[in-house]
């Protein structure tokens, strides 16, 4: 009784208008996998946050002034493109515009969802969630396989600027641009700074998905719009545009003394004529892009504010391509330092206090840093957008003199864009996970920290989390707990995460190293599974007399479903231990009884 008044009756009432076939489809997607059953925990109501913390008035504040903000920055914004004070809607249409600037807004989410996804599901086995999620399993088949993972981030971070680069065309204010009577000082802090499209760029098509698809990764992936946007990254690396970031990592891994991990066979002749081929076509291609883009700068035919003189603005250029590549560079020495211990982390007096501020009071500052650091980049971004874009007056020559095709070409942006992924992105994120520790131990590093937590404690950002919640909820995702049960029942029933290996020259953290059940890398234990055994029987046992008492069908069907779930539950611990036994022998000599004293010898 006490069994169900605590664990079945208020997981009953999680769900937003329950129906018996909702937590069925949630019992039996565990009973195929002979997963112990598992609710969702409420991600929104009134009283909690997505985190499922209580929200104080201060939080709720910062969402609501936050909304306010991000409604405000879309009337701007659409008022803008109305009245054709954009790039795009200047020279073409107001109405090819709206279409760009959503199309680019809504692809951006799912590039920025969709690689929480796929950085996250490569330890989990795909037979968990094959039937589930077929589309998922796909993807995920494919786009973990070999180093496909690598190429997929390469070819998602250059999507990323293109993105952001055609939402800047086709949102951002051109010069002068003056709408709705706006009063100067608001104009300047929302025309002219560019908030209103950081705001807008930030919270709709990158914080709200990156907080559904880092907990929701499974329904998130598993969409064709997600398959597609996989294989657009996946076939802009493959076009070999990107391909000196790989000279790069070379590079990185030789000053590092590591070697490159790669989980592929080596290349035959004929692979690696193609391979430095394209590395050699990269290489030219982005000296190519510096030469356009310098020379432009140069003859003041950028989009960059009228005034600012022309070594001021190649100064900037090169200064906010490094502030982006520290930002991108902190976020993966970041995470590769939270799995050393403290001592190590603790090199000199910078890494501590940036260690205080990153792993401190439970651990706040980390995810801090990261929305704080979507903001500054964002913000780069826009800037560098700016700096980099091609343009010219109807009565100036050609950049470099080429003709008018060419020039249109430049005017796109993806000049600027491809400069920015290679060198103040992939590059620094190389580097960062060759030398972690060197990039904690910077006192760069600790100033962009401190900027990015404080950007983050404004709570200007904050209403990416109600969106999140109302895009959870129209499209009705599930933690992935619901599915594949956490990491630790995954183990425990022989479905354990792989694990990891280091290596250097990767932009993500997981280099795939071994596939063996981590339990069984423990000594034998028969005990344990006795343990385990007699838990399970007690659950039976009262969940049995539950259903004798009860007089809720509904409540019956779900006592009856876990029970279910229980049995195949212990059907499982049997199976495991005689798994488990049998690796212990085998390793011992196969054939041979199991002997503790033969083992510890």
């Amino acid at each position: 009784a006490d069994f169900t008044k605590a664990i079945i009756k208020p997981t009953t009432e999680l769900f937003v208008r329950p129906t018996r076939s909702t937590h069925k489809f949630a019992f039996e997607t565990f009973s195929r996998r002979s997963l112990p059953c598992r609710q969702p925990k409420p991600l929104y109501n009134e009283q909690t946050t997505m985190a499922g913390v209580e929200k104080d008035p201060l939080t709720f504040i910062k969402e609501f002034v936050s909304v306010l903000l991000l409604v405000f920055s879309l009337i701007v914004v659409h008022a803008l493109i109305i009245d054709e004070q954009t790039n795009l809607s200047e020279n073409v249409h107001p109405a090819l515009a709206a279409v760009a600037l959503w199309g680019a807004l809504i692809w951006l989410s799912m590039v920025e969802g969709s690689q929480a996804s796929m950085v996250g599901l490569p330890p989990v086995d795909i037979e968990l969630y094959r039937e589930s999620h077929p589309i998922a399993a796909k993807i995920c088949e494919r786009g973990h396989k070999g180093d496909n993972l690598d190429r997929y981030l390469m070819g998602r971070q250059f999507m990323v600027l293109a993105l952001v680069f055609v939402i800047n065309m086709s949102g951002a204010p051109i010069a002068d641009a003056d709408v709705l009577n706006l009063p100067t000082p608001l104009a300047n802090c929302f025309l002219k700074s560019g908030l209103a499209m950081i705001l807008f760029t930030c919270m709709i098509g990158q914080l709200n998905t990156q907080v559904n698809a880092s907990h929701c990764m499974l329904d998130y992936l598993n969409d064709h719009f997600a398959t597609f946007t996989v294989w657009v990254a996946m076939g802009i690396e493959a076009s070999g545009l990107l391909h000196a970031s790989y000279l790069i990592q070379m590079i990185v891994a030789k000053l590092a003394g590591k070697p490159v991990e790669s989980n592929e066979e080596p290349r035959d002749a004929f692979g690696n004529i193609c391979y430095w081929g394209k590395i050699v076509f990269s290489c030219a291609f982005l000296i190519f892009a510096f030469t356009v883009t310098l020379s432009a700068l140069f003859d003041g035919k950028t989009t960059m504010w009228e005034g600012v003189p022309t070594v001021i603005a190649v100064i900037f250029f090169f200064g906010l391509m490094s502030v982006v590549g520290m930002l991108e560079g902190m976020q993966i020495a970041f995470f590769a330092v939270a799995k050393i211990t403290e001592e190590e982390r603790n090199a000199n007096v910078w890494a501590k206090w940036a260690c205080e501020l990153l792993f401190g009071n439970g651990g706040r500052g980390l995810p801090g840093f990261m929305i704080g650091r979507q903001l500054c980049v964002v913000s780069c971004f826009f800037v560098i957008a700016r700096v980099t874009t091609v343009d010219i007056e109807d009565d100036e020559d050609n950049v470099l003199g080429v003709g008018d095709g060419a020039q249109k070409f430049f005017e796109t942006g993806l000049l600027g864009a491809l400069i920015t992924t290679i060198v103040a992105s992939i590059a620094w994120q190389l580097v960062a996970g060759a030398f972690p520790l060197t990039f904690l131990g910077n006192p760069i590093t600790y100033g962009l920290l401190r900027i990015c937590l404080f950007l983050e404690a404004t709570g200007i950002c904050s209403g990416a989390w109600a969106l999140a919640a109302l895009h959870k909820s129209i499209a009705g995702f599930q933690k992935d707990e619901v599915y594949i049960g956490t990491a630790e029942e995954r183990a425990a029933l022989g479905r354990g995460d792989k694990s990891g290996a280091d290596g250097a020259g990767h932009v993500t953290g997981f280099v795939p190293a071994g596939q063996e059940n981590p339990l069984y890398k423990e000594k034998y234990n028969p005990s344990s599974y006795s343990e385990q055994r007699a838990m399970t029987l007690t659950k039976i046992a009262k969940m049995r007399a539950e259903i004798k008492e009860t007089e809720d069908g509904d409540h019956k069907e779900s006592l009856e479903t876990h029970l279910k779930l229980e049995i195949e539950h212990l059907k499982t611990i049997n199976t495991q231990q005689e798994e488990h036994e049998a690796h212990e022998q085998e390793r011992l000599g196969t054939g041979k009884e199991y002997d503790t004293e033969q083992d510890e010898a």
